[in-house]
């Protein structure tokens, strides 16, 4: 079916309203297409900071089976509120510090320094904005804010894994969160 007049290869992927916040069922993260995993919300408090979903190869109802499959995955964080790239540095950092094997977290130190460093040269995100975390395999963790790529590929494949795991591991930043981006009803 074509909309607006276009290729139906150029009409828009469905997407889910979650949170105030569109999410597309397909994206393209280093030439594959990803689906949809499912989609939650990080709050902290009273406040809710964002609305994540997770795209990957094939449906995953467990961090396991998320890490197991080959090929590229994404985290879209779209932003709810603006908050300062230090906090967002913080507490990813506590996250994968968290879910990280302790002979794995000094392999990691370079990797998150330059993330880290990335993500503070934003000063803000704010809300409305959406920021990519792709996993590119062979170059490794790659950072989109609004689009735009910021800075290199951070980690080699090691990287977003540990990411991931920050998100849906054993020690996740919210276990809602965690539940709804595997798919689960909270």
């Amino acid at each position: 079916m074509a909309a607006a007049g276009l290729p139906a290869a150029h009409a828009a992927a469905p997407r889910v309203l979650f949170e105030g916040q569109w999410f597309d069922t397909m994206v393209q993260v280093a030439g594959s297409p990803l689906v949809l995993n499912g989609t939650g919300v990080r709050q902290v408090a009273w406040f809710k900071a964002f609305a994540a979903g997770l795209y990957l190869l094939a449906p995953a109802s467990n961090v396991e089976q998320a890490l197991a499959q080959p090929g590229p995955k994404r985290l879209q964080l779209r932003m709810l509120r603006d908050l300062p790239a230090a906090e967002f540095v913080k507490a990813l950092n506590k996250g994968v510090t968290r879910n990280a094997p302790a002979q794995e977290l000094q392999f990691l130190q370079p990797g998150l320094l330059q993330l880290d460093q990335m993500i503070g040269g934003l000063g803000k995100v704010r809300t409305g904005d959406v920021v990519d975390l792709d996993h590119e395999p062979g170059r490794g963790l790659v950072m989109r804010v609004n689009g735009t790529l910021r800075g290199d590929a951070v980690g080699g494949d090691a990287m977003f894994p540990a990411l991931l795991r920050a998100f849906v591991g054993d020690l996740p930043y919210d276990e809602k969160l965690k539940a709804g981006l595997l798919g689960h009803k909270a």
